[in-house]
C-alpha cells in the first residue's frame, strides 16, 4: 500500500478511536498533515483547543510560530509532515497520560513507517521521551542522534517559547542551526547506504543512541 493511503487509514483510525478516554468531549482526532513524501517529519505532544475544533495539527498560535519557523529554514507544511504522540486533546490542556501516549504508540510508528522520513523533529519533552526516554530537552535541544537508522533532534515545544520569552530565540536558533545540518547529514549518509534502515533491537547489548559530530 502507499504512503498515502497507510496515512489515510490511520486517519481514519484516529477519527474514530477509543483506545484511552481522551475522545470523550472531543470535537476531532488530529492524526496529523503533510507530505507523504516527506524528508523531515515534526512531532508535537497533543492537540490544543484549536486543533481539536479543526482536526489539524498546529494551527493556533503555536502552530503560527511553527510556521514562521519552517519558513526561516526555506520549509514549509506542504513539504514536512506534522504529527502529535497523541491524537486527540488531552482535557484543559493538560499533559499528555503516559497510558494516553502508549494507546496512540501503533498510530505514530505506523506513520513513522509509512513516511520513513530522514530526519524526525521532536517537539517538547514528551515526543522526545519517546526516543530519548531519560534525557532532559534542556541537556539535548538542538542536538541530532542517530536512532534505529534515522536522524532524530529535539527540540524546545514552540508553545514553550511563546510562554518563555528567554526561550524564543533559543528555539529560532537551534532550528536554523540543527534541522538544516540535519538534512545534510542525512543526505551523506543516504548515499554511504548508513540511513533509513532501523536496526533491530534484540538484546540488552544494544549501545544508546549516539550523538553526531554535527555541531
Amino acid at each position: 500500500m502507499a504512503a498515502e493511503e497507510l496515512l489515510k487509514c490511520i486517519a481514519e483510525e484516529v477519527e474514530a478511536c477509543k483506545k484511552c478516554a481522551l475522545y470523550r468531549g472531543t470535537s476531532h482526532g488530529v492524526p496529523g498533515e503533510g507530505s507523504a513524501q516527506a524528508e523531515v517529519m515534526f512531532i508535537g505532544e497533543g492537540p490544543g483547543y484549536h486543533e481539536d475544533r479543526q482536526g489539524r495539527p498546529f494551527v493556533g498560535p503555536a502552530g503560527a510560530f511553527l510556521n514562521e519557523l519552517l519558513a526561516s529554514i526555506g520549509l514549509d507544511r506542504s513539504t514536512v509532515f506534522i504529527t502529535n504522540v497523541v491524537k486527540h486533546r488531552p482535557p484543559d490542556n493538560r499533559d499528555p497520560l503516559p497510558e494516553e501516549i502508549a494507546a496512540c504508540s501503533d498510530y505514530l510508528a505506523r506513520q513513522i513507517e509509512a513516511i520513513n522520513p530522514k530526519v524526525i523533529v521532536t517537539l517538547g519533552r514528551f515526543s522526545m521521551a519517546r526516543f530519548f526516554p531519560t534525557a532532559r530537552i534542556g541537556q539535548i535541544h538542538g542536538q541530532a542522534k542517530m536512532v534505529d537508522g534515522r536522524l532524530v533532534v529535539c527540540m524546545y515545544h514552540p508553545a514553550a517559547a511563546l510562554h518563555k520569552a528567554e526561550l524564543k530565540q533559543t528555539v529560532v536558533d537551534d532550528f536554523k542551526r540543527a534541522i538544516p545540518a540535519a538534512l545534510a547529514e542525512a543526505e551523506r549518509l543516504t548515499a554511504a547506504g548508513k540511513l533509513g534502515t532501523p536496526k533491530k533491537q534484540d538484546d540488552d547489548d544494544t549501545p544508546p543512541p549516539q550523538q553526531l559530530s554535527l555541531f
